[in-house]
């Protein structure tokens, strides 16, 4: 009979199981934040000088992680650079997703693409400039990401410049969306983001508009208030130069006499003063009113208190103005009007009559002044009162500066000087090749031979150059004017597109290169250009660039080889002034220098010599030359030579 039989209870109950399985993924959690902390470390304090699996070095180690965080961080930055970050990022995130259980199902997926997602992190930094403090040959995307970047600007069809763009452009794109994927972003999560980041910015832009407007708001209360001051410093220097005139124009009663110079300048007063009679009435022959002294007088004593009136009046210490201006009323009976009391000006100033130039306003209202203090106190028409001139009006430039007539009438400004900005014309920037160097004694000699009239000369006989080939038979290359000013147009829209802002001042061809003479911009340091020398020559469509700064001068030198190579003939050097007629002692013909000038070295300087080189580079040719340069330049009394081939 067959019983069946009871399952084995579980160990652990359901709730148990499930707050295992939970601490479990949190455990796992902080062990994927433990791991994305140390790779940040380890990127972040990476160093090319630590010794490391790739690099064995002496000095001290400067990574946080010690020489195993060197030794990791090493190859992550020359596989790709900053792309590395990316994976500390993919490690942080999903550690934190397992600690807090945020969406930890969709693991494997993102794990799956989170390699491609590091990758094209890389390449995107490839696509940077590099700064100029960047130690490496190797942009910011490392190895991989120049190689990708550098395929990818190869494949596509516009120009260097755009399709970097376009490559930048697209890349930011797509890591933004694969970064989404790879953290395990859903859509509830990204809507919730976008709106974060919506609100932030409203709150940003609401912050700074608020803080603008009051900004602006204190400003035009300030400026409102700098103006009223102003505007009361004026009036108080009008009120305060009214006072002055009025005081300075108050009329006293003055003994009239002539000034002929004056009236030779005032014409009207010329005529009122000849229709005048030539002698004016004497104040005493005035008909005075009651005299002051009340009380009956002797005759004798009357005649002396006359006496005495006439001459308080004549010293014009006499009585007060008031009683002196009632008793001169009878000199204006009959006569018409008299002229109008001078007082300052206080209408507004658009009565102002036209004021002349700043250079005339002294004189005039000098003049003004001595007229009003000489005229007479009668008149037969009215005068018209004298102009104000103060100093708040002479200071007042804007009245000076709008009043047409006053500029006519006086100053004349001297024409202000017009720059004229003509258009540049295209900058030349070559320089012509090296002239032909001059021959030296020794080949002026053989070119033009001399009659041997002593036959006890030395035995010994030079070779002569007419044995080596003629460097007249070798074809010259040489590029117009015009094709390396294009060139170097090019080379500067190919370093404007790496960010290196600077331009071309010189070019110097040469028989196998061509150097450019980059000015810098001010700022732009030389290591930033000298590491973009692979670059230069992929864009240039060159085999190689050399890139170094130039001795002595603030300029760059930018070397990049001619299409066609000119051969370099021995002779030439040969017959140069540097071989034939230089101090050396044991003379190296070495070839031409960039420029196509000759360049001879001091074998004496040089006693351990090694030449090396893969095959077909040329050591052969070199040793053969340096034998030649010796065979050329030395008898055997001069030099003994001991060559040994091992190979024999």
């Amino acid at each position: 009979m067959a019983f069946q039989a009871r399952g084995r209870d579980p160990l652990f109950d359901s709730n148990m199981q499930a707050a295992i399985e939970k601490r479990g993924k949190e455990l796992i959690g902080f062990a994927l934040i433990t791991a994305g902390l140390m790779v940040g470390a380890m990127i972040a304090s990476y160093s090319p000088d630590d010794p490391n699996f790739l690099a064995a070095t002496d000095g001290p180690v400067h990574n946080w992680l010690g020489r195993m965080g060197a030794s990791i961080a090493a190859p992550l930055f020359m596989i790709v650079g900053r792309g590395a970050w990316a994976l500390a990022v993919v490690l942080l995130v999903w550690g934190l997703r397992f600690a807090l259980h945020r969406g930890e199902e969709r693991l494997t997926p993102a794990f799956i693409f989170s390699p491609i997602w590091v990758a094209m992190v890389s390449v995107y930094c490839a696509g940077q400039s590099v700064a100029a403090g960047w130690p490496h040959s190797f942009g910011y995307g490392g190895l991989f990401g120049d190689m990708m970047m550098g395929s990818l600007l190869t494949l596509m069809p516009f120009g260097t410049g755009a399709n970097l763009i376009v490559a930048m452009v697209a890349l930011a794109v797509g890591g933004l969306v694969m970064g989404a994927f790879v953290l395990g972003s859903s859509a509830p999560e990204l809507r919730q983001i976008a709106r974060f980041l919506t609100v932030g910015v409203i709150m940003v832009y609401a912050t700074v508009m608020s803080l603008l407007g009051k900004g602006a708001a204190g400003a035009l209360q300030t400026a409102q208030a700098m103006h009223a001051r102003g505007m009361e410093r004026r009036a108080q220097r009008r009120s305060d130069a009214g006072v002055e005139d009025d005081a300075a124009l108050e009329i006293f009663p003055v003994a009239p006499h002539e000034r002929p110079s004056l009236l030779k300048r005032m014409p009207g007063f010329v005529r009122r003063a000849e229709a005048m009679p030539e002698t004016m009435p004497e104040p005493e022959l005035v008909e005075r009113g009651a005299p002051r002294i009340m009380v009956e007088a002797p005759d004798q004593d009357r005649v002396r208190a006359r006496i005495a009136d006439l001459v308080r009046t004549r010293k014009g210490d006499g009585p007060d103005d008031d009683d002196e201006l009632a008793r001169t009323k009878p000199l204006t009976r009959g006569r018409g009007r008299g002229p109008e009391p001078l007082i300052a000006n206080t209408a507004p100033r658009g009565t102002l009559p036209p004021e002349p130039p700043l250079t005339a306003a002294p004189a005039l209202a000098a003049a003004a002044a001595a007229d009003a203090m000489t005229a007479p106190l009668v008149a037969s028409r009215d005068v018209p009162p004298a102009p104000d001139y103060d100093d708040a009006d002479i200071d007042d430039a804007d009245l000076y500066l709008d009043d047409d007539d006053a500029n006519d009438a006086g100053y004349e400004p001297a024409p202000a000087a017009v720059i004229r900005s003509a258009e540049p014309g295209p900058k030349t920037v070559v320089q012509p090749a090296v002239k032909k160097p001059a021959l030296s004694r020794r080949a002026q000699e053989e070119a033009q031979p001399r009659l041997k009239f002593d036959e006890a000369e030395a035995a010994f006989e030079l070779p002569p150059l007419s044995l080596l080939m003629n460097p007249e038979k070798v074809q010259r290359y040489t590029l117009s004017d015009d094709a390396l000013e294009q060139n170097a147009r090019m080379l500067e829209a190919v370093l404007d597109d790496y960010g290196v802002k600077g331009e071309i001042v010189s070019v110097r061809p040469g028989p196998v290169v061509t150097m450019y003479e980059l000015e810098p911009a001010p700022g732009l340091k030389a290591s930033r250009v000298i590491g973009l020398a692979d670059d230069i020559a992929r864009s240039m469509s060159a085999l190689s660039a050399r890139v170094s700064t130039v001795p002595g001068r603030s300029v760059i030198g930018i070397e990049l080889p001619n299409e066609n190579r000119e051969m370099v003939a021995l002779r030439e050097i040969l017959s140069s002034r540097d071989y034939g007629d230089g101090k050396h002692k044991l003379p190296l013909a070495l070839g031409k220098d960039i420029g196509g000038e000759a360049m001879v070295a001091n074998l004496a300087k040089m006693p351990h010599l090694l030449i090396a080189g893969t095959t077909g580079s040329g050591k052969s040719v070199a040793i053969n030359t340096m034998i030649l340069s010796l065979l050329y330049k030395l008898t055997p009394e001069d030099c003994r030579m001991i060559m040994i081939d091992p190979k024999m």
